[in-house]
């Protein structure tokens, strides 16, 4: 048999803020969204630090060296000396000029570098889903908190106005004679006891209203009423498994494990001989000390450097080794992420049809206590039972009634949490 029902919460004013815009407003503005923006912004400029690190770097350098002996502008060569003209000396000589270093070959390292910082930012990227997942979850789960404890308090404000009312029928009929005072001081104490749970339920809302605001990023005040639909879950608990290779979760321990592969394989490039080429252009200035004159000489220069480490003494094995290790750490995450994964769905799915159940459970309740308050109500009246049978009717009615509103949202809260496993909370 199919049980079905639509609760739509009524009474609320016309400039109440929905849920679906809460929730917007929060993916785009909320400081947790913002860190995690910032997180991905950095991982993109650390991709691009890398990948312009293989260009090499452009200098302007410049010196001024001040000897105890005279020296020359430039290197004295064979032609320099035959052609017999006057060499300028200097004690203090200063040169400016540009220099160009790059690396040639690195063994790889450098593009295996590119790819494991591609591969940060995708995972900051899948990071930020999944945090905009737990956003949504969070704000919808404190959103349902606060209609539910709404209507708690609308339903023990009729509570209470109703103990006050029995309360003044009651003082009515004590001065006629026909009640007892005792019965007066019980129904004050219940209609008193009463009035302080509205008081807590009014501070509890405010709590939890100042807590969706700061998740939110703005205050909140106002809350529309949410649509519930409540039916019996149908849910295929196999089929959810299937899903779980596609989601976010487990495509980032994928990434987790390509990043390892990609670490192990810079390491392994550190056995490679590893080519630089330097470059520099420039000119050397200075005053001769024959001729008091200031002179100057263009230089430059170009060559590859070649180094190629033959024995560290097991430093870079320990590398590899440090890397292989990361490589099976990021393993064992990745298999543990699905069976927590299948786990969470299990217990998902259980909570949805205990809500459910315990929503068909306290509507028999309440529909039972209610019938059983009318009829302590006139046995009371007719001096058959007691006060404290009425009052105990009553608070049964009363809890009843919460425990339906309480269970109908976590129902709905179920769902959600459901929702935020599979990754479906966010459009």
């Amino acid at each position: 048999m199919r049980y079905m029902m639509y609760v739509v919460m009524m009474g609320l004013p016309l400039f109440a803020t929905t849920l679906e815009q809460v929730t917007e407003y929060a993916v785009q503005n909320s400081t947790v969204i913002k860190q995690s923006r910032a997180q991905s912004d950095l991982s993109e400029l650390k991709r691009k630090e890398s990948k312009v690190q293989q260009y090499g770097e452009l200098n302007l350098v410049g010196d001024y060296t001040h000897y105890n002996t005279a020296r020359t502008l430039a290197p004295l060569t064979p032609n320099t000396i035959g052609a017999g003209t006057p060499i300028t000396t200097s004690k203090d000589i200063f040169y400016t000029g540009v220099s160009y270093a790059v690396p040639l070959f690195t063994g790889f390292a450098q593009t295996r570098q590119i790819e494991i910082s591609t591969i940060a930012k995708q995972m900051a990227d899948a990071k930020m889903k999944l945090t905009k997942e737990q956003l949504v979850y969070n704000v919808r789960s404190l959103y349902l908190s606060i209609l539910a404890q709404e209507q708690i308090l609308h339903a023990q404000r009729e509570f209470t106005a109703a103990l006050q009312t029995l309360a003044k029928q009651i003082a009515y009929e004590v001065k006629l004679g026909k009640k007892a005072k005792i019965d007066l001081f019980k129904a004050q104490s219940n209609a008193q006891s009463s009035q302080t749970q509205v008081e807590v339920l009014k501070n509890n809302i405010a709590i939890t209203k100042a807590t969706l605001s700061s998740l939110v990023g703005k205050e909140i005040k106002h809350l529309s009423g949410v649509k519930i639909k409540i039916s019996k879950p149908s849910y295929s608990i196999n089929r959810l498994y299937g899903e779980i290779s596609q989601l976010t979760r487990v495509e980032m321990e994928e990434m987790s494990l390509r990043k390892a592969d990609k670490t192990i394989e810079k390491s392994e490039s550190a056995k490679l001989p590893q080519v630089n080429f330097s470059g520099f252009v420039g000119k050397n200035y200075g005053e001769d000390l024959a001729t008091n004159d200031w002179d100057d000489e263009t230089l430059w220069q170009a060559g590859v450097n070649v180094k190629w480490n033959l024995v560290d003494f097991g430093k870079r094995d320990l590398g590899v080794q440090q890397a292989k290790i990361a490589k099976m750490e990021a393993t064992f995450q990745k298999e543990q992420t699905l069976l927590d994964l299948k786990k969470l769905l299990t217990e998902a799915v259980a909570k949805i049809k205990q809500s459910y159940a315990e929503y068909l459970g306290n509507s028999a309740q309440l529909k039972l206590s209610s019938k059983s308050e009318k009829i302590e109500k006139v046995r009371y009246n007719n001096d058959v039972s007691t006060l404290n049978d009425l009052l105990l009717a009553k608070g049964q009615t009363q809890l009843a009634r919460a425990k339906v509103i309480e269970s109908k949202y976590n129902y709905q809260k179920s769902k959600y949490y459901l929702d935020y496993l599979l990754e479906k909370g966010v459009e």
